[in-house]
């Protein structure tokens, strides 16, 4: 009987925590967008920079390589 409540127990949790994680990482997302190209061209404008696609292109790069070497 034991054993039955346990399996229960850990399913419960594993759902639970499923949607638990779920419902974080979707607010997370919706708080902290992921910065792309139109967000980067905006931020460059508002700094008075007028940006290239090869600068844009750089800088979206170099982003991707810092957030590899992070991981």
């Amino acid at each position: 009987m034991a054993v039955l409540w346990f399996v229960l127990g850990a399913i419960l949790g594993l759902v639970g925590g499923f949607f638990g994680a779920r419902a974080y990482m979707k607010k997370y997302f919706r708080d902290n967008p992921p910065v792309n190209e139109d967000m980067m061209r905006t931020m460059m404008m508002q700094m008075g920079q007028k940006p290239s696609e090869k600068k844009l292109n750089q800088i979206m790069q170099q982003m991707k390589q810092q957030q590899s070497k992070s991981k």
